[in-house]
């Protein structure tokens, strides 16, 4: 029957309206695991590089994720430029997912160049979208994509109704995370982050012991440490060593060492031809050693360094205080 919209009393519209949704409610809202990820830098990458270099970037990001949330039930909803939407059928295949492919681009970084290296962050959410088994839309998918954007580089953050929809063993592997404004959210968001890369085996900072200096380690895949700042266009050292004594400070090179994160964990690479040892053992720069919290470097018989674990890897496995599961 063909309905006479111009004919119609504003009544029978309402009414119309009415069952129309409570119809689209009925047949199409379902309560999904939403996960999103971003590239981090990809603007001014594409800028550097170019729109070939950019756009290979881009493909690299989708098929990794593609191929690493398949197993576990996800897809791939859409894409649009530098992001990705992908919905899971709950919460732990989502995290599941997402972590596989984080462990993909780990182990892909290793083999590209420093300023090439594909760097994400990420966001899942749990709530209610309008789906006909293709199309996903929502509030709830609008709010996905504004954890991701909150998220540090290689960060997965989840929100309070993914973490409800988590089984214990998940739970135990969270962090709350100061409360953030995001723009169309009424009100601070309550996030956790997820420890995918076993915290308690990753130093979170550095102890220079002849100045007493202590560094924060930033959560990158790759950090270089020598005496070089940032001067006249060059790329400075994330950890840049300095001594009062400057003929000592000398003997580190500009670029001595750098820490690449590895599955599982932090290995020391030296860069330089300078002495470097690593808990009274010489690494060559052909050679690896796993630096954990604790792990004593020295450089060129000149600066000790020594690794400190993070803060709340010392707090132990303790989880979240939130609501269980429904259900």
């Amino acid at each position: 029957m063909k309905l006479d919209f111009d004919a119609m009393s504003l009544t029978e519209i309402i009414r119309l309206q009415t069952q129309l949704s409570q119809v689209l409610t009925r047949r199409f809202e379902k309560p999904l695991a939403l996960g999103f990820t971003d590239i981090v830098g990809s603007t001014a990458y594409f800028a550097r590089f170019g729109d070939e270099a950019g756009r290979a970037l881009q493909q690299l990001h989708h098929d990794l994720l593609g191929e690493s949330i398949q197993p576990f039930g996800g897809r791939i909803v859409d894409v649009a430029g530098d992001g990705a939407f992908t919905c899971f059928p709950d919460v732990e295949k989502a995290v599941s997912g997402l972590v596989v492919f984080l462990e993909r681009a780990l182990r892909e970084n290793e083999t590209r160049a420093r300023d090439h290296r594909l760097v994400v962050r990420l966001g899942v959410h749990f709530g209610p979208v309008l789906t006909d088994g293709v199309i996903v839309s929502g509030d709830a998918v609008n709010l996905c994509a504004r954890i991701a954007s909150t998220a540090e580089p290689d960060e997965l953050r989840l929100s309070a109704p993914a973490l409800r929809e988590s089984p214990p063993g998940l739970r135990m592997r969270v962090w709350p995370v100061p409360p953030v404004v995001v723009r169309g959210h009424e009100g601070p968001l309550v996030l956790f982050r997820f420890d995918w890369r076993d915290e308690h085996r990753l130093p979170g900072s550095v102890l220079v012991r002849e100045t007493g200096d202590t560094f924060v380690l930033p959560r990158q895949d790759l950090l270089s440490f020598g005496r070089l700042r940032g001067e006249e266009g060059t790329r400075a050292n994330d950890v840049v060593l300095s001594l009062r004594d400057k003929q000592l400070e000398q003997l580190v090179s500009r670029f001595h060492f750098e820490l690449r994160r590895k599955p599982e964990g932090y290995v020391l690479r030296p860069v330089s031809r300078q002495p470097t040892e690593v808990d009274g053992r010489l690494i060559g720069m052909d050679q690896e050693a796993p630096i954990l919290p604790g792990s004593v470097v020295r450089l060129s018989k000149a600066v000790t360094l020594e690794f400190k674990a993070r803060p709340e890897a010392s707090l132990g496995n303790a989880s979240p205080t939130i609501e269980p599961k429904s259900g």
